[in-house]
């Protein structure tokens, strides 16, 4: 009994031995790449529940999904793992163990561990919430200043409106233009135009969501300031209202001359490096500096509009009506209002003259007429308010309509028959033609205003 209640003799396990890991050099070189006989494919052979586990992981090391069991190279080990299965089984295993930390983080808060999936919203519904608060910010703004107008009196309230106009309507007609020009780039894209090789981009190039996004920016900051405006000066702080939009003013140039890397630097560059090859045409003119001045000459008005309002934040004349009496610097009879309307018809004018003495073609002074007939225009209303009002009607007043005349035809031919090629225009929308629309995009059209055909 004592002999039998005597610890049996265990035998040591042998020592395990070691292998040595294998290197890139073993797990990316096959075995007829070093000059021996390929291995036969293995198919995975099924076995039976009673197989022992040493069958089962050689039948394992040995499927061709996993490599093989390289029996043609002696001394190998026996490693059955490929370098993208051996990435992908790491990667696993750092996905485990990131996960249990995290359950475990969230155990000892108390919380439970709750996939970061199923608490983002769908971008549908976060559509909806950001069009609902922009109606519900543009009720409030609406009935904020409707309630601030009616308390005005009812002589001032007229000319209060039109100085409120006068500030914040540029700015809003600025807004509108990056909202069309947003619609602009959406079009190309839809239409697999490559925009960004036509006006000579970057890269890093906004697309249309960034354009909205800078144009829902805009149009929410404007409209905020107009009601702080109506809502100030209604109350009586005639101060504040009249600092609204000089901050709003000032809070835009610093953003679009801000030199750090905030608010898309490389497109505000971009624009202003644009705006300095238009103002100074001397170099070979490419097709973002005649896009953009033709873009300037339509929003001539706005320019115009910004001086005047410039002019009465310098000469400290926001929130009066000063401007309205005949010794104002800022009324209607300014020497500045025709030269800011006049400027981009100028640098247009002078970009013709350029592409002309590059390509020598007479379509460019043709165009350069075009323009030029848009500078007696704008000078022959201005001299209305600097001669007396008989002399205007009997003498100018005709002039400045032949004038206006000569310049709408000219500019409606241009457009039509130049620009937009009304032949092309018409194949493609009575003839159904589509090899017409490629043409449009990119044949004679293109080339007229790039001074290349």
């Amino acid at each position: 009994v004592g002999a039998s209640l005597s610890p049996l003799p265990t035998a040591s396990p042998p020592p395990l031995q070691s292998s040595p890991l294998p290197t890139l050099a073993d797990l990316a070189i096959p075995c007829h790449a070093a000059g021996r006989p390929r291995a036969p494919f293995r198919r995975k052979v099924p076995t039976s529940p009673t197989a022992s586990p040493e069958s089962r992981r050689g039948l394992r090391l040995s499927d061709g999904r996993h490599g093989s069991s390289l029996p043609c190279c002696p001394g190998r080990p026996r490693y059955g793992l490929s370098i993208l299965g051996f990435v992908r089984r790491r990667r696993r295993l750092c996905d485990r163990v990131r996960a249990r930390r995290v359950r475990a983080g969230a155990e000892m808060k108390g919380v439970s561990a709750i996939p970061a999936v199923a608490i983002i919203p769908s971008p549908l519904f976060l559509w909806r919430v950001k069009v609902i608060l922009f109606l519900l910010w543009g009720l409030c703004c609406c009935k904020i200043g409707w309630d601030s107008v009616m308390r005005m009196s009812v002589d001032l309230r007229d000319l209060f409106l039109y100085e409120a106009f006068l500030y914040y309507n540029p700015l809003l007609l600025v807004a509108l233009m990056i909202w069309l020009w947003g619609v602009n780039l959406w079009v190309f894209a839809q239409s697999s135009v490559n925009y960004a090789k036509v006006f000579d981009l970057s890269q890093t190039h906004l697309s249309h969501r960034e354009i909205w996004r800078c144009a829902t920016w805009l149009t929410l900051v404007v409209p905020t300031s107009m009601t702080a405006y109506l809502y100030l000066y209604s109350h009586g702080e005639v101060s504040l209202a009249a600092s609204q939009p000089v901050l709003l003013y000032a809070i835009l140039l610093m953003i679009l001359l801000s030199p750090f890397d905030m608010f898309y630097l490389s497109s505000r560059f971009f624009f202003l490096r644009t705006m300095w090859r238009i103002a100074l045409p001397l170099q070979a003119i490419t097709f973002p500096d005649f896009f953009m001045a033709d873009i300037f000459t339509s929003m001539s008005k706005v320019f115009s509009d910004l001086e005047r309002s410039g002019c009465r934040m310098v000469h400290r004349q926001v929130a009066t009506i000063a401007w309205f009496e005949a010794d104002s610097i800022c009324g209607s009879h300014s020497v500045a209002i025709p030269l800011v309307l006049v400027l981009p018809y100028l640098c247009r004018f002078f970009q013709c003259l350029r592409q002309y003495k590059d390509t020598k073609e007479k379509t460019c002074l043709l165009n350069a007429l075009k323009y030029s007939t848009a500078v007696p225009v704008i000078f022959l209303s201005a001299l209305k308010y600097h001669v007396f009002p008989d002399v205007w009607i009997s003498f100018y007043r005709p002039l400045w309509l032949i004038s206006s005349v000569v310049n709408s035809l000219y500019s409606f031919y241009w457009d039509i028959k130049r620009d937009w090629d009304l032949s092309i225009l018409t194949r493609i929308f009575m003839f159904k033609n589509p090899s017409a629309w490629s043409n449009l995009l990119y044949g004679r059209s293109w080339g007229i205003l790039l001074g290349v055909r």
